[in-house]
């Protein structure tokens, strides 16, 4: 077998570009926040809402956790960029920010386009 032959049949060309390393610290930031199972759910929450938006006192029950916990995992997501949070009175309602997971979306789609 020729040298190049066998390069050419074990080095697929890349089909749509790699992202930056700017772009994976980015992610990687994303990623993290994410990577907790109540902030998991609490994305899940929110997005399931009404106009996707919900207070944090609807969301304490059904997480089980106190409000203190839920106000700082929202923090965490709202630090990151998921969601954007808005003062009523006494209360706090996040909503998710439109295109803050679109870049995740693009990472792990299959579909080759970035």
């Amino acid at each position: 077998m020729v040298p190049g032959a066998l390069a050419a049949a074990c080095c697929a060309p890349l089909l749509r570009e790699p992202i930056t390393p700017a772009q994976a610290a980015e992610l990687a930031r994303l990623l993290k926040a994410v990577a907790d199972p109540t902030r998991l759910r609490l994305v899940s929450m929110v997005a399931a809402h009404e106009n996707a938006e919900a207070c944090v006192c609807d969301l304490t029950e059904p997480l089980g956790l106190t409000q203190p916990t839920v106000s700082h995992h929202l923090k965490i997501l709202v630090d990151v960029g998921i969601f954007a949070r808005e003062k009523r009175g006494v209360w706090a309602f996040y909503t998710l920010v439109p295109g803050a997971m679109d870049a995740l979306s693009a990472l792990l789609s299959t579909s080759g386009q970035a």
